[in-house]
């Protein structure tokens, strides 16, 4: 079922300011003075931030602590340089999902059931679903373990602490408003990039290996490659794709056209912003990492417990309850924003809503299990990445057939250039996400 571009303007205007997310009504009416020209400079462009900060939650999860630790220890900074490739691929999928809430009105999950019969989106939900308990695994144990690194706290326990915490953040967006959970979440973001920053400080890092490592494209045999493919795959993650599209869909409603342009433009700044200090945090890890594992020989840190106590015996205590804190903002913030995007992708796909907080419960249940279970926590990590690999394309290359699409997206189709880069990272991604499957489980 095709819709025209016309048709979707017309659903975003009707839908208006009543229809926007919790608490944006005041960010719709500064956003449309900065449409107007009424606002200029950071003044103009502040209404449009907060839905890349809440996406790029997903870019510093506790996976990528695991991957990027085990990276700097094995290799140094040999591989900071896959960093800053993957950090450039999110920014363009994140404008592209950015881009498609603005055009048409609606989600990716929404113009998937609109446009694939409904045994595809109904499949395509399934596996959304499943994809959505497997990121909430890797974010509740990352959460959990951060609790039990920085206060001797049982796992079990310090899960069920992170439930009642994820519980609390999620009721910002229920009662307060959809902007002070923005809020929330960027401190949180603040937070492990204040964490890393102290440990690059303590790490004494090698500013030449430093430039090596990002300008010097270069691997050092199949584990790094490995460890590549492992960086590049957690690249994408699927959820957030679904839930940045949300974000943008009813935030500012653009009356014509060009106020849709200019609406992107301001967005391409917020995605802009948020992941290149994502892409810091990272980097910030990997160089944490080789700065005071691999300098002194200890190459085999690909377990966050050890890492935390590691990094306690060699720069002193402060810096591992930095280390601590870190994981632990990582994974609350990551898991309430795990959690917005199931509901997005129920309501998308199948035009049905439950309460945040059952949902919270219900994708809680399969951590608990694990933990309960006595997993290891950086094993479960591991698993749940291999999980999402599968869940990528699903998102991914959905997002880039409708980009292209004339008739969906307007004015802000994709030209030619966005196109072909568009298709060639869906391409490396997907390869990679399924190169990481086979070798996982292999």
């Amino acid at each position: 079922m095709a819709m025209t571009a016309a048709a979707v303007s017309e659903k975003r205007v009707t839908a208006g300011a009543a229809a926007a997310l919790p608490g944006e009504a005041r960010v719709l009416a500064e956003a449309e003075r900065s449409l107007s020209g009424g606002r200029h400079g950071l003044r103009a462009v502040w209404p449009f931030l907060g839905p890349a900060f809440v996406a790029s939650v997903a870019y510093v999860d506790p996976g990528n602590f695991a991957t990027n630790i085990a990276a700097g220890s094995k290799y140094g900074y040999l591989l900071l340089w896959v960093i800053l490739v993957a950090n450039l691929m999110g920014m363009l999928i994140q404008a592209l999902s950015a881009k498609l809430g603005i055009a048409t009105g609606m989600n990716l999950a929404e113009v998937c059931r609109v446009r694939f019969r409904r045994p595809v989106s109904l499949g395509l939900w399934v596996q959304a679903e499943l994809v959505a308990m497997a990121t909430d695994l890797a974010e509740f144990v990352g959460a959990a373990l951060g609790l039990n690194l920085l206060f001797g706290i049982s796992l079990l326990s310090a899960a069920l602490i992170t439930g009642v915490a994820a519980f609390a953040i999620l009721a910002l967006q229920t009662h307060v408003g959809f902007r002070h959970f923005e809020a929330v979440i960027v401190v949180l973001v603040g937070v492990i990039m204040a964490g890393f920053l102290v440990q690059v400080m303590h790490a004494q890092p090698s500013a030449s290996g430093i430039a090596h490592g990002l300008f010097e494209p270069r691997f050092a045999g199949r584990d790094s490659i490995l460890l590549a493919v492992g960086i590049l795959g957690a690249t994408v993650m699927p959820h957030v794709i679904y839930l940045h599209s949300a974000l943008t869909q009813r935030r500012v409603v653009g009356a014509d056209e060009q106020a849709k342009r200019k609406i992107f433009r301001f967005e391409r700044i917020d995605v802009v912003v948020a992941m290149s200090l994502a892409g810091m945090v990272n980097m910030s890890m990997l160089v944490t990492a080789a700065g005071v594992f691999h300098s002194r020989g200890l190459t085999g840190m690909d377990d966050l417990q050890k890492a935390y106590t590691a990094v306690g015996q060699i720069v002193g205590g402060h810096a591992a309850t930095f280390f601590g804190i870190a994981l632990l903002a990582s994974g609350l913030s990551s898991s309430s924003v795990g959690t917005m995007a199931g509901q997005v992708v129920m309501q998308g796909f199948i035009q049905r809503r439950i309460p945040l907080f059952l949902r919270r419960a219900i994708t809680m249940a399969p951590a608990l299990i694990v933990i309960a279970l006595d997993v290891n926590p950086s094993k479960a990590l591991v698993m749940s990445q291999v999980a999402l690999s599968f869940g990528i394309p699903f998102a991914l290359v959905p997002l880039v057939v409708f980009c292209r699409d004339r008739t969906l997206m307007g004015s802000l189709v994709n030209r030619s250039l966005t196109t072909f880069l568009s298709v060639v990272v869906a391409l490396l991604i997907v390869g990679l996400s399924v190169f990481l499957v086979y070798q996982s489980l292999a």
